[in-house]
């Protein structure tokens, strides 16, 4: 009877031993349990106030991302729309310049010019020069817009009596281009040959008719001074034109 009872009372304390090792265990396994799942949600909190600080940071970035799509980013439209403006702008000042440069390239025209002889103060020939002597002819722009001119002009010598036409030839002078506003005047001059009135082989021009370089009509003149030596048919003649510019 007492050796049951012994036997009885020591299955009872064995019982309760692994009950107790049992908890302890399932303590031991919840403790550990709620400390993973602590860390965890720390760190994913962690984790998700160092994206928010990165979305922060990077809130002026030439990118974001929207729906999977890279999407340009406000300081990168900006940016853009930006350099659009001023390549825009840009180019318009080009062209801008590109017509004035074109408007300043365009040559006189003859309908936009108006030729005179130079007649006052000591601007008339000296008959005694000896083929030393010039006159000029003035070319004033009338045209009301800005235009080149250089180069040599034609001259045609009209003859008083009409019976012909002397055509100037040039010198070799150099010469460049001029720019005329509106209103600006430039000159030319020609060499002169003065004859003496009653002199034997003369010339007696009634008109000049000045064609500007590059140009094909021509503007007539007046002849204002005397008679020349009459030389338009030799090869170097003293009356001879010289270019403008």
């Amino acid at each position: 009877m007492r050796s049951n009872t012994v036997r009885t009372a020591r299955r009872r304390t064995l019982r309760v031993a692994a009950a107790a090792l049992t908890m302890a265990a399932g303590l031991t396994l919840t403790a550990c349990s709620g400390a993973d799942a602590g860390g965890a949600k720390a760190a994913g909190q962690a984790d998700a106030a160092a994206a928010a600080t990165d979305v922060d940071a990077g809130a002026g970035a030439s990118t974001t991302v929207q729906n999977g799509e890279p999407q340009a980013g406000s300081g990168a439209k900006g940016g853009a729309k930006g350099d659009a403006k001023t390549d825009a702008k840009a180019g318009a000042s080009g062209g801008q310049a590109a017509n004035s440069s074109a408007a300043q390239g365009e040559r006189c025209h003859t309908s936009g010019l108006k030729a005179s002889f130079a007649t006052g103060g000591d601007a008339a020939p000296d008959p005694d020069a000896e083929g030393a002597t010039t006159t000029s002819i003035a070319l004033t722009n009338t045209s009301g817009r800005t235009c080149k001119i250089g180069g040599f002009p034609g001259v045609d010598l009209t003859s008083e009596n009409g019976g012909g036409t002397w055509s100037l030839v040039r010198s070799s002078a150099k010469y460049s281009s001029i720019t005329l506003g509106p209103g600006d005047t430039t000159d030319f001059t020609i060499n002169l040959g003065l004859a003496h009135e009653g002199d034997d082989g003369t010339w007696m021009p009634a008109y000049a008719e000045i064609t500007p370089p590059n140009e094909t009509t021509s503007l007539k003149v007046e002849w204002p001074w005397g008679p020349l030596i009459d030389q338009s048919a030799a090869t170097h003649p003293v009356t001879f034109v010289n270019p403008i510019g």
